[in-house]
């Protein structure tokens, strides 16, 4: 019996999505809960499930293809065995050439990640002829983009026979190229929003910086018992989360945004963190992060990380975010301008940590600073309000009792 898998809910407000791959070709096998494709969204890539075990036996769209919610995507074949089903010429009419040829590489005995599947799909490498660093001989996305690198450089140019000696000299430099790769639908939505945020608010930046040894000391003195009772490592997020939420409590514009010709204000802080993922940056949200632990805190982020990494964020853990927290100085960064997250009204950049000569108490000593920069709509929040918010981090970091006793 013919089974037709089509687009499930994606979210709220999301109405459609792109196919970013097919992990399932016609005349495989499939089981029941099996993801049979990966679809992007504006805001993550989702594996989409067949209902029932069968045979893959067409492709009604190809990867590439923009379908809505409920829309056919492809027909199984329910108690069929592998190998029954042929591939229908018309879907693979249907399937542009590179795509389909990068698609026939992933075979199921190999087992890859969806990151590193989207890297093998995106770059059209050979997965088969990668050796893989992971663990047991797995591939990493590190692995396909090395290998994409090679292939771009080519097969090495055979050395040409000796000229003679009123031979032109030789070529400087080496082939050079271009590829055309379109934007990922993920990327293209996040270009569009940084960009709405530049033409519809008034970003203004305010900064200062911040002493960092008493997290330091706190967290040495602390980080192996606190990693044995809670197995999760101790870091510098959850000391500036918990900052944050006093200075979102004391400040409720730093935590509000406009809604129209009104003002949405928020007695709760969902702290949205920033995070590298393949396809570009994601904001998962951390829940109610005013009234959670340190210990809690952390393995929230932990857990975003890990799973931004694997394209397993869901549009659940992206959705809301009263105030976000973005830290580039995991890549060395010394000072920014974050730009907001529409429709919030601040974001929080933090920087690296490095070693600065600083006066306390008439003598100039050598202090491990941090440079902290509050990005600010100010149609909605003064001058006065962004500065008093980040003087209160900036305490409650350089003195943590700060955030014990609400101060």
């Amino acid at each position: 019996m013919a089974t037709e898998i089509k687009v499930p809910v994606l979210g709220e407000s999301v109405t459609e999505g792109t196919i970013a791959e097919w992990l399932k070709q016609p005349g495989e096998a499939v089981a029941a809960d099996e993801p049979i494709c990966s679809l992007e969204t504006d805001k993550v890539a989702v594996d989409v499930p067949s209902p029932v075990a069968g045979v893959m036996s067409q492709h009604v769209v190809a990867v590439g293809d923009t379908v809505e919610v409920g829309a056919v995507i492809a027909i199984v074949e329910e108690g069929a065995t592998a190998g029954a089903a042929p591939a229908p010429a018309a879907a693979k009419a249907n399937t542009p050439a590179p795509a389909a040829a990068s698609e026939e590489l992933l075979t199921p005995a190999q087992t890859m990640s969806p990151a590193v599947r989207r890297a093998v799909l995106e770059h059209g490498v050979d997965p088969s002829t990668i050796k893989g660093t992971g663990k047991d001989g797995r591939l990493t996305k590190e692995d396909v983009l090395a290998a994409a690198e090679a292939k771009a450089k080519g097969p090495a140019t055979p050395a040409p026979a000796p000229a003679p000696a009123a031979a032109a000299p030789a070529q400087t430099g080496g082939a050079r190229g271009t590829e055309r790769v379109k934007m990922t639908r993920m990327r293209q939505t996040i270009a569009k929003r940084l960009k709405a945020a530049q033409d519809n608010a008034a970003l203004l930046t305010t900064f200062n910086d911040c002493d960092m040894s008493a997290v330091i000391e706190a967290r040495d003195k602390y980080k192996d018992l606190f990693a044995k009772k809670h197995d999760i490592r101790l870091g510098f997020m959850g000391f500036f989360a918990k900052a944050a939420c006093l200075a979102l409590k004391d400040v409720p514009a730093v935590n509000a945004y406009i809604e129209g010709d009104e003002i949405i204000y928020h007695d709760y802080v969902d702290i949205s963190v920033a995070v590298s993922a393949p396809n570009g940056l994601v904001v998962p949200v951390i829940r109610d992060a005013d009234k959670k632990g340190f210990a809690r805190i952390e393995q929230d982020i932990a857990d975003f990380g890990a799973r931004a990494k694997a394209g397993t964020l869901t549009m659940e853990d992206m959705t809301g975010g009263t105030f976000t927290i973005s830290n580039g100085g995991v890549f060395g960064s010394l000072m920014s301008t974050p730009i907001i997250n529409p429709p919030q009204s601040a974001v929080l950049g933090l920087h690296r940590i490095e070693d600065r000569p600083v006066v306390r108490n008439g003598e100039i000593v050598i202090r491990p600073m941090m440079y902290l920069a509050l990005s600010y709509d100010h149609r909605l929040i003064d001058g006065r309000e962004a500065v008093t918010a980040l003087k209160i981090i900036k305490e409650a970091i350089e003195d943590p009792t700060r955030m014990l006793i609400d101060l």
